[in-house]
């Protein structure tokens, strides 16, 4: 085993400790936590690979004095501006049906308006961000 699922199971163990001795109600949060540091361990794996194939070349490389080598700058919420509208169509699906059950047509309108209003949102302050021309990150914490 490498050393990357030697972490990855200690991880999983030490949540399961977790679990046994917060108790059961604390095992959404635990689960979510898990998750999180999953899923950030394949962005690092998938952002290795992306500068990998591009390199140089196509802004991603080494950089001048902040990150690790081989990630080049990032903007602003460049993986949550892909991640937010997939996220929406997925919870949009059980949304749908608990605001349609409840409030009929006028709750299932309400409900898509709010998916569509946060997805716009989010795209706005994308856009202003990249027009103030956003400060590279510092640490690895704003990645």
């Amino acid at each position: 085993m490498d050393t990357r699922q030697d972490d990855l199971r200690r991880d999983l163990d030490a949540t399961l400790q977790a679990r046994k001795e917060l108790g059961p109600e604390y095992e959404s949060e635990l689960v979510d936590s898990f998750l999180a540091r999953i899923d950030a361990r394949l962005d690092a794996r998938v952002e290795r690979r992306v500068a990998e194939r591009l390199g140089p070349a196509e802004g991603y490389g080494p950089t001048e004095g902040y990150g690790r080598p081989g990630y080049g700058p990032r903007r602003f919420g460049r993986r949550s501006a892909t991640r937010l509208p997939i996220v929406s169509l997925v919870l949009g699906i059980p949304l749908s049906a608990i605001a349609a059950e409840n409030g009929g047509f006028w709750g299932l309108l309400v409900c898509w308006g709010g998916i569509v209003g946060v997805n716009v949102s989010s795209a706005l302050a994308e856009r202003i961000q990249e027009q103030r021309g956003a400060a590279a990150p510092k640490s690895d914490w704003d990645r």
